[in-house]
C-alpha cells in the first residue's frame, strides 16, 4: 500500500491533514512525524530555522526509511528547509504552502498574509515575493498578526484563538484582494464565516494535499 508520510511542528493540524488524506489520496497509509519543540524554539531564537534544519532533515529521512512514498511538510515556519529536505532522499517533499502561494499571487495583487505566529510572516512573504518574481508581477503585501490567538490556542482554548483570529481576519480581508493564512492550524475557523466572505481567503492544507496528489499522479 502507498504511505504519505507528514512531518509536522504540532499536533494541532493532524486531524485536519489525516482527513484530507483520507478524501484526496484513498487507499493511502499516512504515517504522522511530530516535534512539537520546533515552534517554540523558532520562537526564542526569532525565527531562525538553521537551528532546527538538522532535525527536519532527519525527519525527512526516517519518512524514506518507513517506506513513504511521498512527504509532505506541514509546517511553513519551516517550509524554507524542504530544499535541503529534497536533497537528503528520493523521495518527493511537498512545502504545504506552496501551492496556496501560486494561487493567490494568480488572483490578484494586494495579497494580505495573516498569522498567529510571528516565525510564520516573514517566510510566508518570502515565499510569495518568489512566486511573484516567477509569474512577473508585483505585489503589496499586508501583514496582520494574531499572536493573542497562538497563546489561547496553546492554553487550549480553542474558541478564543478563533474569536481572535477572526477578528484580524476580517480586518485584513478588507484592504486586500484575498488573504493568505500563514499556518495550516488557521484554517477551521473560515468555517465559522459567511460563505461569500471564505472566498477571500486561502489556506494550506487542501492546496497542499492536492498538490501532493498531483506530485503522486492519482485523480
Amino acid at each position: 500500500m502507498p504511505t504519505l508520510a507528514i512531518i509536522h511542528t504540532t499536533p494541532a493540524t493532524i486531524d485536519t491533514l489525516k482527513a484530507l488524506a483520507a478524501e484526496l489520496l484513498p487507499g493511502y497509509d499516512v504515517v504522522n512525524i511530530v516535534d512539537d519543540s520546533v515552534l517554540p524554539q523558532l520562537i526564542r531564537n526569532g525565527g531562525d530555522v538553521s537551528e532546527v534544519q538538522g532535525r527536519l532533515v532527519q525527519y525527512a529521512r526516517n519518512a524514506a526509511e518507513v517506506g513513504a512514498d511521498v512527504i509532505l511538510e506541514a509546517c511553513s515556519s519551516v517550509g524554507e528547509v524542504v530544499a535541503q529536505m529534497r536533497a537528503a532522499v528520493d523521495v518527493p517533499v511537498v512545502r504545504i504552502d506552496e501551492a496556496m502561494a501560486e494561487e493567490a499571487v494568480r488572483r490578484g495583487t494586494r495579497i494580505g498574509v495573516a498569522a498567529t505566529l510571528p516565525t510564520t510572516l516573514n517566510p510566508t512573504v518570502r515565499l510569495l515575493q518568489a512566486k511573484s518574481a516567477e509569474a512577473g508581477k508585483r505585489l503589496d503585501i499586508q501583514t496582520a498578526l494574531a499572536e493573542s490567538a497562538y497563546r489561547k490556542l496553546m492554553a487550549g482554548d480553542r474558541d478564543g484563538h478563533d474569536a481572535d483570529l477572526l477578528e484580524v481576519l476580517t480586518a485584513l480581508a478588507e484592504d486586500v484582494d484575498v488573504v493568505v493564512l500563514a499556518q495550516a492550524s488557521m484554517a477551521r475557523v473560515l468555517a465559522r464565516m459567511p460563505e461569500a466572505q471564505q472566498r477571500k481567503f486561502l489556506s494550506s492544507p487542501r492546496l497542499g494535499m492536492e498538490r501532493v496528489r498531483d506530485v503522486v499522479g492519482e485523480s
